[in-house]
């Protein structure tokens, strides 16, 4: 007769770590949807609240820096979590991340996060930085496999050429895709050659793809970012927290494209009509501007001939004047001219208009 096994004896804390080793191997991950109960944060570090449906629970940990989207009691969400069995013998699920499920967590979730950077100003309009009139050096943070990314170079190209872009390529939906933007953004905020703004596109998608522009740390990336910040994601009606903290919003990458540059045709449109528009108007001033030029012109002309005309005058009088002091014209009046000293004894001369006469002075009379 054969000896019945023996089974094996383990101390405590053996099994657990046995059980916990299985656990490892049989579900190294697991992700569960359920609603959120009992939710608390201890000591504002540790996260603990239980996931449950109708028909059971199971208590969650998790670290507050995990957390990148709020949550709270009644929302449903999936979380991607390691099963587990503590040191006491309480089965829990330490939890690696977590996501709202459906529409209406992912609205609440929304809302909770967005009162909550509302209250820190990060969406305050002061805080906005308009963004450089014609850029000549772009960043751009997209998928480049994604139709928006497309739409958003060729009308790039299309309404105004010549301008750098360098792109990051990252995922824009999924867990990993927060974090790749994350590392977007910081790479381009530390080139020595800053981009003078970034551009953050994806096209329209479901509310769950496009919640990774709710994800708060990617939201504090955007605001902290030393670079002006545009960004386009979704379509015209969807919101996003990545839409509201950025300096400027963009319905649809398209149209990111739009408000990032003007459309050179239609400014080369807008100058001929100012020209066309100008130009009668400057031909009206060059004709006022000869006109007066003419009346100056005329001005100074009549006011040369009338100095002119006054020193001819004046010249002539001078003349008239020279000539009546005129010693010949004098000595024809009867008058003589004497030369020589006055005084007794003394010779003179005396000089007339046909003779001139030496004579000697006899006497003299002062008057």
């Amino acid at each position: 007769m054969e000896k019945p096994l023996s089974q094996p004896i383990f101390s405590v804390s053996d099994f657990i770590a046995v059980f916990n080793q299985t656990l490892e191997y049989a579900y190294p991950s697991v992700e569960i949807e359920g609603e959120v109960a009992s939710f608390k944060v201890n000591q504002g570090k540790f996260v603990f609240f239980d996931i449950k449906d109708k028909n059971g629970s199971v208590g969650c940990f998790m670290t507050v820096w995990q957390m990148r989207v709020p949550i709270e009691d009644g929302m449903k969400i999936i979380v991607s979590a390691v099963p587990k069995l503590t040191q006491w013998g309480k089965f829990s699920l330490t939890i690696k991340s977590l996501r709202p499920s459906g529409e209406g967590a992912l609205k609440k979730s929304f809302e909770l996060l967005k009162a909550k950077l509302d209250s820190e100003g990060l969406f305050a309009l002061e805080r906005k930085r308009q963004l450089p009139r014609i850029p000549e050096h772009v960043a751009v943070i997209s998928s480049t496999q994604a139709a928006g990314y497309a739409d958003f170079i060729k009308i790039l190209g299309d309404r105004w050429g010549g301008i750098r872009v360098d792109v990051a390529h990252v995922q824009v939906q999924g867990e990993s895709a927060p974090d790749q933007i994350i590392r977007a953004i910081n790479y381009f905020n530390q080139q020595e050659q800053l981009p003078e703004v970034i551009v953050i596109i994806r096209g329209g998608g479901s509310a769950d793809d496009l919640s990774t522009f709710n994800d708060e740390p990617l939201v504090r990336s955007i605001a902290a970012s030393r670079i002006p910040t545009l960004v386009g994601v979704g379509h015209e009606i969807d919101e996003s927290l990545a839409d509201l903290v950025a300096d400027v919003r963009a319905a649809t990458p398209s149209n990111a494209a739009q408000i990032l540059v003007p459309d050179r045709n239609e400014i080369i449109r807008s100058v001929r009509v100012q020209v066309g528009s100008l130009l009668p108007r400057i031909l009206q001033l060059i004709d006022q501007q000869k006109q007066s030029v003419r009346d100056n012109l005329n001005t100074a002309f009549d006011a040369i001939e009338r100095s002119i005309n006054d020193q001819v005058v004046r010249l002539s009088t001078l003349r008239s004047v020279l000539a009546q002091l005129d010693p010949t014209v004098v000595l024809n009046r009867g008058y003589a001219l004497i030369r020589g000293l006055t005084k007794v004894g003394a010779m003179v001369e005396i000089e007339t208009n046909k003779v001139i006469l030496e004579a000697e002075v006899k006497n003299v009379i002062n008057k």
